[in-house]
């Protein structure tokens, strides 16, 4: 499955208004430059004007004329925006002048555009923190409802050959926040993996809650967690398919989870891997990207009220282009 490509028809097709917070930055520019030049989405940029045009034009970048640039120190757009940010920070001690000062930084910007309907989604962090990024989608943007925990995942592009998952897709979560979730964060990030399955990645999820045990091989607190989970996510949805708690070879290879689970439906067709803790699922997916030569993309940001995922300040203007698609399809 080329997933990349179905994620780029889809983008076209749902025409996503991104924001990009880091206007002024280069790689940022470029990428939203092919994004505009594809007509993959409405890409707004945050920054000073005059600044983004020169640099697009300093690096031949003709398309991003095109693209809604917001100026920051626009006293009509920070009009718009604080009052918004007030009404959400005023229980926590904000007051309006600071309202305005905390709306005027692009990151809090781009948060408050989504928030007015003024655009969909956004991508930023290739010169900001994770820390920093998801502060300001936290304070503004908020969890979904029913859910209080964010999770990190990654598609997983199985190499040619492998038949794990479905088309060579899988998800791994969570593998970038939640360091230790308590059975009910474990079961929020179960359900979510399915979304991002479903919406990303346009696959149909069987979900494996996973562990060191498979349906009382081993006892342990750690065990009865994931046990916990697995009863939590079928509450919150049962039209899932969804099972746990499952080992690694039971959940994705028939023989095994025919033999292990009998009565299990995900048993041995696992698409969906959620890892007891974050330390096990940064390691997994490390491990199927290094050794098994599988391509790893993201992490999706998972849980938010609205689609909004972090850059690493490493990143290549390739890396920021591939996340602006993927964002458009959450």
């Amino acid at each position: 499955m080329d997933l990349l490509q179905y994620m780029t028809d889809n983008a076209r097709k749902r025409q996503r208004r991104i924001v990009l917070p880091e206007g002024n930055e280069l790689r940022t520019l470029t990428a939203a430059n092919r994004i505009i030049k594809e007509g993959l989405a409405v890409v707004t940029l945050i920054g000073n004007p005059s600044e983004i045009i020169s640099i697009a034009n300093e690096n031949g970048l003709t398309e991003i004329a095109k693209a809604n640039i917001v100026n920051p120190a626009d006293e009509n757009v920070i009009n718009r925006c604080a009052p918004i940010l007030y009404e959400l920070r005023k229980s926590k001690g904000m007051t309006e002048e600071q309202s305005r000062t905390v709306a005027a930084a692009p990151l809090y910007l781009g948060c408050l555009l989504i928030k007015a309907g003024e655009a969909d989604c956004m991508v930023a962090g290739a010169e900001n923190t994770t820390g920093d990024v998801l502060r300001a989608a936290f304070q503004v943007i908020k969890t979904k409802p029913g859910i209080d925990v964010v999770s990190g995942a990654f598609l997983m592009l199985m190499p040619e050959g492998v038949d794990y998952g479905t088309n060579g897709v899988m998800i791994f979560s969570d593998c970038a926040v939640v360091p230790e979730p308590d059975a009910a964060q474990l079961a929020q990030i179960a359900v979510s993996s399915a979304e991002t399955a479903r919406n990303i990645a346009g696959i149909e999820p069987h979900v494996a809650i996973l562990s060191f045990s498979t349906k009382g091989s081993a006892k342990h607190e750690r065990v009865d967690k994931v046990i916990e989970a697995t009863r939590i996510a079928q509450e919150m949805a049962p039209e899932l398919d969804l099972d746990g708690e499952l080992q690694a070879d039971a959940a994705i290879v028939p023989s095994v989870g025919a033999k292990k689970a009998p009565q299990s439906k995900v048993a041995g067709k696992a698409n969906v891997l959620v890892f007891p803790s974050l330390e096990v699922g940064n390691i997994a997916y490390k491990l199927v990207q290094r050794i098994a030569g599988a391509e790893a993309i993201g992490p999706v940001l998972q849980g938010l009220a609205a689609p909004i995922n972090d850059l690493s300040r490493g990143a290549s203007w390739e890396d920021i282009y591939k996340t602006i698609i993927m964002t458009c399809n959450q």
